[in-house]
């Protein structure tokens, strides 16, 4: 099964598939980037198009996404919120199911520490998903962890 895990903000959102067997593995990785120049509106279309686009080319069966943490900046919580809702929209346009997960949960899930920093994410899951280097992109390596934190999170809750 394909998992979808997204790191969503209006700047730059992050994705990465795995694929979930007996052991996960990266399908792909990347980050979808808007300009702070253009009007959310038009930052929000873009977003949902390449997310569309993405869903149509790899057809996951789930998407897990970060959810908004507390911000002391209420304008950059509201963009990040706006993102999240396109993005849940274009998986829900699909009848795909979306999860979501606190940046605690997922720092915790995947180091073990629920204060990890990005850099020790990155090397996580470049060890849990065997790969030659870390992410470029902290962003789509954040979108590989919160995948990742479904991936362990579904299979606990088979059990």
């Amino acid at each position: 099964m394909i998992v979808l895990g997204v790191d969503p903000g209006t700047a730059a959102t992050g994705y990465g598939l795995i694929n979930t067997g007996k052991n996960p593995e990266m399908i792909g990785c990347d980050c979808i980037y808007t300009s702070s120049q253009m009007e959310m509106a038009d930052r929000l279309k873009i977003i949902y198009q390449k997310m569309s686009e993405i869903i149509h080319r790899f057809h996951p069966k789930e998407v897990a996404i970060e959810q908004i943490y507390f911000s002391k900046n209420s304008k950059t919580a509201l963009s990040i919120g706006q993102a999240r809702g396109v993005i849940m929209l274009a998986a829900s346009n699909e009848g795909i199911r979306v999860f979501n997960y606190s940046p605690l949960e997922v720092k915790h899930t995947i180091t073990g520490y629920g204060r990890a920093t990005k850099h020790q994410i990155q090397h996580m899951v470049k060890d849990l998903l065997h790969l030659s280097c870390v992410p470029r992109s902290t962003d789509s390596a954040d979108a590989l962890a919160v995948a990742l934190c479904h991936y362990y999170s579904r299979r606990l809750r088979q059990y």
